[in-house]
């Protein structure tokens, strides 16, 4: 077996039904889960028609085996929606390609990107990600053979990591650093400033930027999220060098079943990537490259989605703030709150006495430099509708209010 497996922790949702176990909860209340980040809005019907129309016509293309670059036609509709949301131009053919999602497209970037030393004894080389962090970035560093290392997201500088905070010696031995724009679980939204920070230190060390946007289409604010490549193109930086920005269909279309999104950025990396999967063997189905196309050519239903996350966020964190310290993100469908005690034990009693489900912050990150940035701490998804989502919070305020009599 590989030993590297031995490496991996139980995913937060695993450890979250182990604090459970011995836990029935409230039977008097229905269950309410916004621990689960999986969006759960109606899938558009224009999806659901493309695919249903792939399937039928003649032929359907599943009588072969699609080529792991995808479809010209694909890849022109990442292209012009990478024009019309950025204002970028890429090339179709070199510079972007299909992913199953996002989740599988950073596991192999890491693989793609990270080169093990020849000699044993030499350190190993790092994979520097945010700390609270999508657990897929620390599998994807050790079963590459990296060791993570994990930068705190600050609560003075709204949520974001403090990439300032890595010594250089951290930056000697990086190889690729995985940024999260929006942030999963904080919602905060990388400046320009920041972004040219880690451009120079790409440049002075010579690491890969992956740039996690899945979240890139929920937002609260009046400007949209940057994305890396937007920064790097207003920064003069036309050829993306050592960055690739990935993104999914999962949260802008109500899509996390279908698993489609792209990756774009560095021609050189784009074509080593490209190598890597046909190998992986991770070709994107004709059907689902077809709904695919449906999906990125469409604006309204994005618009629509994003107004319901909009109209749900101002009802439910108004409520919340109440009773925890929370506040409205930048951008994503998750709120961070801080609890005033051990989130853990929150979550397990908010489970046993009103049977909702949140997932306590301390499992969404790592003890790095001394201490774990999700401690104290709570994510809640909220995916459901309004109305369930505003029972759910109503149900927190009297539970956080029983507490506290």
């Amino acid at each position: 077996m590989n030993s590297l497996l031995s490496l991996l922790k139980p995913y937060p949702f695993e450890r979250l039904r182990q604090l459970f176990t011995d836990v029935t909860p409230n039977p008097a209340f229905k269950p309410i889960s916004l621990g689960l980040g999986e969006p759960r809005h109606a899938t558009p019907q224009l999806i659901a028609d493309a695919m249903m129309a792939a399937i039928t016509r003649t032929p359907s293309g599943l009588a072969s085996y699609p080529a792991t670059a995808g479809e010209p036609a694909l890849r022109e509709a990442f292209a012009q929606w990478l024009t019309r949301r950025y204002s970028l131009q890429l090339d179709p053919a070199t510079q972007m390609l299909p992913v199953l999602g996002s989740r599988e497209a950073l596991f192999a970037l890491a693989q793609t990107v990270v080169n093990r030393p020849a000699n044993a004894a030499d350190p190993k080389p790092l994979v520097v990600c945010p700390n609270p962090f999508y657990q897929i970035y620390e599998g994807a560093a050790l079963l590459s053979g990296a060791e993570p290392y994990y930068v705190a997201s600050d609560p003075a500088r709204n949520f974001a990591p403090d990439w300032a905070s890595v010594p250089a010696a951290v930056w000697q031995r990086t190889q690729l650093l995985i940024v999260c724009s929006p942030g999963n679980p904080t919602g905060a939204v990388m400046p320009l400033s920041e972004w040219q920070m880690l451009f120079e230190l790409s440049d002075q060390f010579g690491f890969v930027i992956g740039s996690d946007e899945c979240y890139s289409e929920i937002y609260f604010r009046d400007e949209p999220p940057l994305s890396g490549l937007q920064a790097a193109a207003q920064l003069g930086r036309h050829d993306f060098k050592n960055l690739i920005a990935l993104t999914s269909l999962s949260k802008r279309s109500n899509v996390p079943g279908m698993r489609s999104g792209f990756v774009s950025g560095d021609a050189a990396l784009i074509k080593s990537f490209l190598l890597y999967r046909t190998y992986h063997g991770s070709a994107m189905s004709p059907v689902v490259q077809a709904a695919s196309i449906a999906a990125w050519q469409d604006e309204d239903h994005v618009v629509e989605n994003r107004a319901l996350y909009r109209t749900k966020f101002a009802q439910v964190t108004p409520l919340l703030s109440q009773v925890l310290n929370v506040a409205l993100p930048d951008a994503g469908f998750y709120l961070w709150a801080d609890v005033a005690g051990d989130d853990a034990t929150f979550a397990r009693e908010l489970y046993a006495h009103y049977n909702v489900t949140v997932l306590p912050g301390s499992f969404l990150a790592r003890t790095a430099q001394g201490s774990n940035p999700g401690l104290g701490r709570i994510r809640m998804a909220l995916v459901a509708d309004t109305a369930e989502c505003l029972e759910a919070a109503q149900r927190i305020v009297e539970f956080v209010k029983a507490r506290k009599a």
